[in-house]
């Protein structure tokens, strides 16, 4: 069954670019466009998308704020925010927000094609690049440690999952199957009292629970 995308920017070209990256894959269907934030909220209403692309900066409605409210209409839509900005806080702000993903503009075709697909999948993995910032950002601020009680193959899990591994490639790095892994993952998010792998990882990051 295809996933039923959304497109959401105030820049025709950006939309007909993104549109043109999804067309040649079987598993998205491309089923509305939007110029900003409030169009955004009538269309997820209106069209019932199961993925919302969605540019962080516009006009009338900002991608932050649009997201906040569709998360709260439409809990169950996935939403991955795009950004020409690399910037650390807005990465945390997009995922407070409610969104599964945050992803660059300047990155390769492939890696979007196959960020899209591992959000859609219910993972969301983040760039190196984007890793290495988050845990420059926390090196100083480093908090309190946090009290938790993860066995060691869950610390295992965590790591590769922070370094942005998908479920199939972590049980083949750990000899497990991918139905485990996501297991683990499901108890990791229970005992940090956690929603989604992208707070998972960010989390993990704030608080110095994984080596990068």
């Amino acid at each position: 069954m295809k996933n039923k995308v959304l497109i959401v920017d105030d820049h025709q070209l950006s939309r007909k670019g993104i549109a043109s990256i999804l067309a040649a894959h079987a598993d998205f269907v491309i089923v509305g466009e939007a110029v900003n934030g409030e169009e955004a909220v009538e269309k997820t209403r209106e069209l019932k998308p199961d993925l919302i692309l969605m540019d962080i900066k516009m006009p009338s409605l900002n991608g932050l704020d649009a997201t906040s409210l569709i998360k709260a209409e439409n809990p169950y839509v996935k939403i991955i925010i795009l950004s020409v900005s690399d910037d650390v806080q807005d990465f945390f702000e997009a995922i407070k927000r409610g969104a599964q993903g945050y992803l660059l503009k300047n990155m390769e075709t492939e890696y979007w094609l196959d960020y899209i697909t591992s959000v859609a999948k219910g993972e969301a993995p983040i760039s190196r690049d984007l890793a290495a910032k988050i845990l420059q950002e926390f090196s100083v601020k480093r908090v309190d440690e946090v009290e938790h009680n993860l066995s060691g193959r869950e610390k295992e899990v965590l790591q590769l999952v922070s370094e942005g591994l998908g479920n199939k490639n972590i049980g083949e790095q750990l000899y497990i199957s991918e139905s485990t892994v996501k297991n683990h993952l499901r108890n990791i998010l229970d005992k940090l009292h956690l929603e989604s792998r992208t707070q998972l990882i960010a989390f993990a990051y704030k608080n110095g629970m994984v080596n990068f």
